[in-house]
């Protein structure tokens, strides 16, 4: 067992991460989708959202990530090494005691942090309920803070970011406890594919926020509100802020730079969350005791492994598998890697006794597929829960013909579906079977179709529609994706009347060619919509006429169609 203080993986820095919580919305509904509303754990969610080259730290040295693979690569099945911090050091000290005591910003009294302190102050519940979601990742936090000796506020920033929520998405498209975009993710190092998403890995979203923060500290010239408020709003937003104070002969500190709404917010709130925790009994707030010791090890694995099986040696239940390893997507861990697990530590050194009796070629379940006419890999794929690049690459496809009558070698889930509850499918297949007010749609998306659109078709906002469906309103669709929709009817334009739609719907968005002698009466009754529909779809003014040929788009209940005499 390698016995380290905290973990050795160096990540990148990072650009700012988009979406953090704004202003009085730390657990907005509008604003972030948890997928899921199993009762989970007090500390667990509730329902309220290629790799450029590092470097990573062996046995004291830094070399290529290129040359850290080949290494890993080289481990057979021998047992894993496990990365622990020594919990014989602290006795039972308090993590809480241990960030008061690294607090290093400044006291500030200002009317936008007492603002925020009030608020919190008259949340007591919000306060537990993220203590305790934040109970499995605060000691890590803390080690690496106080590791790079940075201010322990920073510990607490996930609380403004994402509420301690590990599988938070925000509208801005930013996920994971420290909010990071997709494209921010990618370009430094944080990998997004369809097995795992860095962003909401707690090991390695946590590295890379904390050298994104160094740097944003060094940019800034030593000034870390400057540096906090260049992580919510990017430092492009504060250099121009501080350059049009310096031209106007103004102060460049934060609380004099014209900023955005949310920014102006997010550093104050920071703020008044240290004031809190620097003394919550005298605010009358009690904070659930986080033991200062490791929650969880990080197993090395070496290769793709099924989750089930991973909590069947480690004897844990799945969805605290999920919680500790928010970053899988899927039944298995990503086949190009990261090969590495979080465990809580008493199951560490089992685990991986248990795990060096399992051949690498026995971590996965394989059948042979024979092809049938019509199938393509995308078929394939969906029927056994794979990806698409995962069939090409065992099976050495180039391209994306394949032959009927040949076989494929196809990895699939050892468990039903339903067992891995916390899997990106299961979370968003329960978030949209959650009732809620109204009546419920489901929408086929078709080629063209945008969530505006949908969004006006249905009289509702796309807020409401992206989170319904566990996606950001600046999302794409894919023909032939299902949207679920709550509406408490549709209002006809013509009328005013409330029509409640019918209990099952799927509508379809076709397009139809006028033909001669069609008027917009003889469309609507012909496809069972209403004028006024043809009109807001289609933009058509009152007293114009159709012309023969012209192209009109319609959305159509499929349901209500195939039942037409």
């Amino acid at each position: 067992m390698l016995i380290l203080g905290g973990c050795t993986t160096l990540f990148p820095a990072a650009e700012a991460p988009q979406g953090a919580i704004g202003p009085d919305q730390r657990e907005d509904l509008s604003l972030f989708t948890v997928l899921g509303d199993a009762p989970f754990p007090a500390w667990a969610l509730l329902e309220t959202d290629p790799m450029v080259p590092t470097t990573r730290l062996l046995d004291g040295e830094t070399v290529p990530v290129e040359t850290a693979a080949e290494d890993d690569e080289e481990v057979d099945a021998a047992p894993a090494d496990v990365a622990l911090v020594d919990d014989e050091l602290f006795g039972e000290a308090d993590a809480w005691d241990r960030i008061r005591n690294g607090f290093a910003l400044p006291d500030v009294d200002h009317p936008r942090v007492t603002r925020e302190f009030k608020w919190f102050a008259r949340h007591p519940e919000y306060i537990r309920r993220v203590a305790d979601r934040a109970r499995p990742y605060l000691y890590y936090i803390v080690e690496e803070v106080e590791r790079r000796n940075i201010p322990m506020e920073i510990a607490l920033l996930p609380i403004v970011e994402s509420a301690f929520q590990p599988f938070a998405y925000s509208h801005g498209r930013a996920a994971g406890i420290w909010q990071f975009i997709p494209s921010t993710g990618r370009l430094f190092g944080l990998r997004q594919t369809w097995w795992y998403d860095g962003r909401r890995d707690i090991y390695a979203s946590t590295q890379a926020a904390l050298n994104l923060l160094e740097r944003l500290h060094k940019e800034f010239k030593g000034d870390w509100m400057l540096a906090l408020a260049a992580y919510n709003s990017g430092s492009g937003t504060v250099r121009k802020a501080v350059r049009r104070n310096r031209r106007r002969g103004r102060p460049i500190d934060f609380f004099s730079l014209k900023l955005p709404p949310e920014t102006r917010g997010y550093v104050p709130k920071l703020l008044a969350l240290k004031k809190l925790f620097a003394d919550p009994q005298r605010y009358g707030i009690e904070v659930p005791s986080i033991p200062d010791e490791p929650y969880f090890a990080k197993v090395d694995l070496g290769s793709q492994i099924d989750l089930s099986l991973i909590a069947e040696l480690a004897d844990i239940e799945m969805e605290e598998l999920y919680q500790l390893n928010p970053g899988f997507n899927r039944w298995a861990t990503d086949p190009r890697g990261p090969h590495y697990v979080l465990l809580p530590k008493e199951k560490a050194e089992d685990f991986q006794v248990a795990l060096a009796k399992v051949p690498k070629n026995q971590r996965i379940r394989w059948i042979r597929h024979r092809i049938r006419t019509g199938e393509t890999l995308g078929t394939i794929a969906r029927k056994y829960r794979t990806s698409v690049a995962a069939i090409k690459r065992l099976n050495r496809i180039r391209g994306t013909r394949i032959r009927a009558g040949r076989s494929l070698l196809i990895p699939t889930a050892r468990a039903r579906p339903g067992e891995y509850r916390l899997s990106e499918g299961e979370r968003l297949r329960r978030l949209k079977k959650t009732r809620r007010k109204g009546n419920r749609y489901v929408h086929l998306v078709q080629r063209g179709d945008t969530l505006w659109d949908i969004a006006q078709l249905y009289g509702v906002g796309v807020r409401s529609l992206a989170k319904w469906n566990g996606m950001a309103p600046r999302d794409t669709l894919k023909p032939g994706q299902k949207l679920v929709i709550w509406t408490r009817g549709k209002v006809s334009v013509d009328t005013g009347h409330m029509a409640p739609p019918p209990q099952r719907r799927i509508t379809k968005r076709i397009g139809y060619r006028v033909r001669p002698g069609d008027s917009l009466s003889r469309i609507s009754s012909r496809f069972k919509v209403t004028i006024a529909q043809l009109r807001r779809w289609n933009r058509l003014p009152k007293g114009r006429y159709l012309q023969p040929g012209q192209r009109l788009t319609l959305y159509i209940d499929v349901i209500q169609q195939s039942g037409r005499s």
